[in-house]
């Protein structure tokens, strides 16, 4: 029996409807996270501009120079793990949701075999039994490449953060090594 992927929604019922959406709200999760990653350069490099303004404008130095970088490189990694928390949902209820369609189609296939008695039809419990094991596999379908592509884009995460924590520290680092070469000439007027 050739089975294609409308079966499988119109088999599986409102669990199998809900577990495609789930994929759909991935898919769509991954693409917009993927393409947030391919444009990173970009905001790092802006993250790199920010703090290279800061740095030479003498607007601010010291601790409110190295607060306000760092600020700024949190709401940049804040913006990273935005929408992972959804995969990380989708993936723990698919499983869950599969499962709870298996349970219900046997409890299905098994009013079945009640209501037919004496005369109970073998094909009818296995046609139930089968479709009730199918949300099962959907299930697992969605959840073992969302739990995959969760794992690698929290990676990314980790990944990202540590070159902005790498290059926020180089420059507070020239900054302060320029400070040391360059001592504050207001400083320098106020002890006069």
């Amino acid at each position: 029996m050739h089975v294609t992927a409308l079966d499988i929604l119109a088999l599986g019922g409102p669990v199998v409807w809900i577990l495609a959406l789930f994929s759909v709200i991935a898919l769509t999760v991954t693409l917009v996270k993927i393409a947030q990653f391919w444009s990173m350069r970009d905001a790092r490099a802006q993250l790199i501009t920010r703090t290279q303004q800061l740095v030479e404008s003498a607007a601010l130095y010291g601790d409110a120079l190295h607060m306000e970088v760092m600020r700024q490189a949190r709401q940049t990694v804040t913006g990273l793990a935005r929408y992972l928390r959804v995969l990380e949902v989708i993936a723990t209820l698919a499983p869950l949701l599969g499962l709870l369609g298996t349970v219900l189609g046997m409890i299905e296939a098994f009013q079945a075999m009640e209501a037919a008695g004496v005369q109970v039809n073998p094909a009818v419990l296995s046609g139930g039994i089968w479709v009730a094991l199918l949300t099962t596999a959907v299930g697992l379908a969605v959840a073992i490449p969302v739990s995959l592509v969760h794992s690698w884009l929290e990676r990314r995460v980790e990944f990202q953060a540590e070159l902005i924590q790498d290059d926020v520290e180089y420059l507070l680092g020239l900054q302060a090594a320029r400070a040391i070469e360059k001592p504050d000439v207001n400083a320098q007027l106020k002890l006069a």
